[in-house]
């Protein structure tokens, strides 16, 4: 039971839940919902376990590069402390890669290309990125767009139409990456600060969406609770730059995704498809309550 519990952690199951929601607002911006979306629900089921694959592979793999360096700064973890070996992790991760492939071979061409990129991006990162001071956030800002993408693939003419919507979740998670980096430590304020710029920028774009394309009040009602939720956290780390403190503000940030892309779908939806990806946030709260979310 204990070494179950050990690769549930190793999933870090908080965060998949957002991944799920990635897709979900994908596949609200494609159109899909809006057409034959309720009467076909197959592709929507498949291109969620295709994302549970792909992040929780990606997430582990994460694990196993830096099986070193956490035997140092974070022993407590999995594989540092001897729960679950390199080798079990590494065998656990290609599985997950394999389901994420799959499921996305009976989406379609567009879908496994995309699910291909993305488990490149997340080796990449792993195995180099992460250690570049701009390279690595934006490659894990990357992932994050690419697993947009991957809902809208549901439609795959529409990836070609929205495919730079994908810049908006690569620049907030690559901010989240950046200030992620003092969690041990601690940080630097002109690197919070910089986040929280980079903050400013995707809700005004979100926004600016909203307001061509969609109905900017339904959005502001999941937009609000959005900025509320993730500069709360990065104020009081601006105020006491601590690896506490940062730490608390990067979880806030990836679960606070899920409203991100329920704004998403109440630009390219409605409110109700919305509401639905925000029934993943409580989810995702209590997850993240039981196993790590950094």
């Amino acid at each position: 039971m204990k070494k179950l519990k050990g690769y549930i952690r190793l999933m870090r199951p908080a965060n998949v839940v957002t991944a799920v929601a990635d897709a979900l607002a994908g596949i609200a911006i494609s159109g899909y919902l809006l057409t034959e979306g309720w009467n076909s629900p197959v592709p929507i089921i498949l291109l969620c376990i295709s994302t549970i694959g792909l992040y929780s592979g990606g997430i582990i793999f994460n694990d196993v590069f830096d099986a070193d360096l956490d035997r140092i700064e974070r022993p407590e973890r999995t594989i540092p402390s001897g729960l679950i070996s390199e080798k079990e992790a590494t065998v656990f991760g290609s599985l997950f890669f394999l389901v994420g492939l799959i499921a996305a071979y009976f989406v379609g061409n567009i879908t496994v290309i995309l699910a291909i990129a993305i488990i490149l991006a997340c080796l990449v990162y792993n195995r180099w990125a992460k250690h570049h001071s701009f390279l690595g956030p934006l490659n894990m800002g990357l992932c994050r767009g690419l697993n947009l993408l991957l809902g809208v693939s549901i439609i795959s003419t529409e990836v070609s139409q929205w495919w730079f919507l994908a810049i908006v979740p690569i620049i907030y998670i690559a901010s989240i990456t950046m200030i992620s980096r003092g969690e041990v430590h601690g940080g630097s304020k002109k690197m919070l600060y910089f986040a929280a710029v980079l903050y400013a920028v995707v809700i005004t774009s979100i926004l600016f969406f909203a307001q061509t394309k969609g109905d900017i009040i339904i959005t502001l009602l999941f937009i609000i609770p959005f900025a509320w939720m993730i500069f709360k956290p990065l104020l009081r780390a601006i105020n006491n730059p601590i690896g506490p403190n940062i730490g608390k503000a990067v979880k806030a940030g990836v679960i606070a995704l899920i409203l991100m892309n329920a704004a998403w779908a109440s630009v390219f939806a409605d409110w109700k498809i919305a509401l639905v990806i925000i029934f993943l946030l409580p989810l995702s709260i209590i997850l993240s309550k039981a196993f790590a979310v950094t």
